[in-house]
């Protein structure tokens, strides 16, 4: 319970930018087997490469900088999005995954 509130107050305090867009978002392109992708990279991952990193706070300002964030280093968007999904919509992880596809992996 205690994590599922840390989570969503992460969550409140930088998808507001992102909620107030409205215009729907284009498929996302299916992400190269060693790209980044929502559903298959911690947000530790996306936050510790720089290009990766840049992408989220486009989509979700003050997200990566968030007090927070070491609470959900650990997880992907696609398993938050179960704690928040008023918060982190399937457009939203849309948006950020067509971004990251566009970018290698760095392993």
């Amino acid at each position: 319970m205690l994590r599922t509130a840390l989570i969503a107050g992460l969550l409140a305090a930088s998808a507001a930018p992102a909620m107030a867009e409205t215009a729907p978002a284009a498929a996302a392109a299916p992400a190269a087997a060693a790209g980044y992708s929502t559903a298959d990279t911690s947000i530790g991952d996306l936050i510790d490469d720089p290009a990766a990193k840049a992408v989220l706070e486009k989509h979700m300002p003050g997200f990566s900088t968030n007090p927070q964030i070491d609470m959900a280093r650990g997880m992907t968007f696609k398993q938050i999005q179960s704690f928040a999904p008023d918060m982190i919509k399937d457009e939203m992880l849309a948006k950020l995954d067509a971004d990251l596809s566009k970018l290698p992996a760095k392993k």
